[in-house]
């Protein structure tokens, strides 16, 4: 069954503003699958409000997860055996570990959510699940805007990797609510995350490629781009966990819409630096890294009015102008 919508008080949690939380959500407990940049802004929000718990593989982080007031669970999701005992331990689950890098003849499919879900199934399952997942699940949508009813048509092993992953765990919350028992439905929640961004972050920003001088495609052969600041996405994966309606798929962007030459244009403004040079896309792949190559092989342009209505969530950045010189 759905639950209720949380009340105002809850509203406390992804807004980050001081003020003690009904017992109620004391007693919840937050795992955090894949606790890197992201994840950790989660739980500063969250400091000293409820329990979040994280997964790491490696035990070298246990110390630097606990400063941040995180219970660490050391745990590797490429060994499914080692993860066994997260089943029953958390009420919510915010699931951003990214898929393994498979040159198996299942090149395509997502061991780590797999072993994450099978994990899960063995006790009662958590209240909530929240998959922070890819825009480029939906492939080159060239230049069109994409509301999160378009199929999706990954075109990259990675992407089809995550849309695997949003498979699996959608057919967790249909089973699970299928089942007919509340104790034991989860209520899903799939979050198609484009670029993010943020000065604090590492590279996370177009600075260091600016002083390098990458160039960047022409404006007839250019691609939209779409972003969103680390910190709205920390708040949005909250507003998710509490707000999110079941099998829901929400995009995670800013309001801006940039093609990605005018992102380096508009940083280099911003940064007193050159703007980059500029070529053609017949010669790209002579002068630019393939990573940076394949994001300019994808155009689309993400709407992202459901995480505006449903999640009720106010951007703190609106667009990358005022993201890239935030300062924290």
């Amino acid at each position: 069954l759905p639950e209720k919508p949380p009340p105002p008080s809850l509203t406390s949690l992804y807004t980050a503003r001081p003020g003690a939380l009904p017992a109620r959500f004391r007693r919840e407990r937050l795992l955090i699958v894949g606790c890197g940049d992201v994840g950790g802004r989660v739980a500063a929000l969250l400091k000293g409000r409820i329990r979040v718990l994280a997964l790491t593989s490696t035990a070298a982080r246990v110390p630097a997860l606990r400063a941040l007031g995180i219970q660490p669970l050391v745990g590797n999701l490429d060994q499914p055996a080692t993860v066994q005992r997260l089943a029953g331990m958390a009420t919510r689950i915010l699931h951003l570990a990214p898929p393994a890098l498979d040159h198996s003849a299942e090149w395509w499919r997502d061991l780590r959510t797999q072993a994450l879900v099978h994990a899960l199934r063995r006790r009662s399952l958590p209240r909530a699940l929240v998959y922070g997942s890819t825009s480029g699940a939906y492939g080159d949508c060239q230049g069109a805007w994409v509301t999160e009813t378009r199929p999706l048509a990954p075109s990259s092993p990675r992407a089809q990797r995550r849309a695997d992953a949003e498979r699996q765990i959608r057919f967790l919350g249909r089973s699970s609510a299928h089942a007919g028992l509340e104790a034991q439905t989860v209520r899903v929640s799939v979050l198609r995350i484009p670029g993010i961004y943020a000065p604090d972050r590492p590279s996370g920003t177009p600075r260091d490629r600016l002083i390098k001088g990458t160039p960047v495609l022409n404006a007839e052969d250019d691609v939209y781009t779409n972003h969103i600041h680390a910190d709205d996405l920390a708040r949005a994966c909250l507003a998710a966990l509490w707000l999110g309606r079941p099998q829901r798929a929400y995009h995670v962007n800013d309001q801006s819409q940039l093609k990605m030459g005018d992102y380096f244009d508009l940083a280099a403004d911003l940064y007193g630096l050159p703007r980059p040079p500029r070529v053609a896309r017949s010669t790209a792949q002579d002068a630019l890294p393939l990573v940076l190559l394949s994001f300019m092989s994808e155009s689309r342009r993400l709407d992202n009015t459901r995480m505006l209505r449903e999640l009720r969530l106010r951007l703190h950045y609106p667009d990358v102008s005022a993201g890239l010189l935030s300062k924290k």
